[in-house]
């Protein structure tokens, strides 16, 4: 059978800042810029995540894309949306919420519930702005 490749897009508005507490703010502000910014800044993200697999012979499908959906909801958007990535998202402490290191915890957060879909995960590419987004294959 084909190995096919399936994308399912969601959105999903946060803020966070950029910043190293053992850094001072001139530090920050030189490393991190204007995403350094004391009272923090948002983006209106959207999440690609695409999974691989063979179509299954009665539906055609390598995967249900709502079943899908639902898991990216349940998983990462109902507890990122709206929220302060560097306060309110427990998969993001610790880390320095960077546009690689989300997309990173997102993948952590999808790999294993995707394969009890039936499917792989492939990767998870996250656009933060209109100019950058970030691929993540896994590890």
């Amino acid at each position: 059978m084909p190995l096919v490749h399936i994308t399912r897009r969601e959105r999903f508005s946060a803020a966070h800042k950029l910043f190293r507490p053992e850094w001072s703010d001139e530090q920050n502000r030189s490393v991190f810029g204007k995403c350094a910014n004391p009272n923090w800044h948002g983006h209106n993200y959207e999440l690609w995540v695409t999974v691989k697999g063979e179509p299954d012979p009665s539906t055609g499908f390598v995967v249900d894309l709502s079943a899908l959906g639902r898991l990216v909801q349940e998983e990462v958007v109902q507890h990122v949306d709206h929220k302060n990535m560097n306060l309110d998202v427990p998969f993001m402490q610790g880390r320095l919420t960077s546009t690689e290191n989300i997309a990173i915890a997102v993948w952590e957060r999808l790999e294993a519930p995707v394969k009890a879909l039936g499917c792989t995960l492939h990767c998870v590419k996250l656009k933060e702005t209109e100019n950058n987004h970030v691929e993540y294959f896994g590890a």
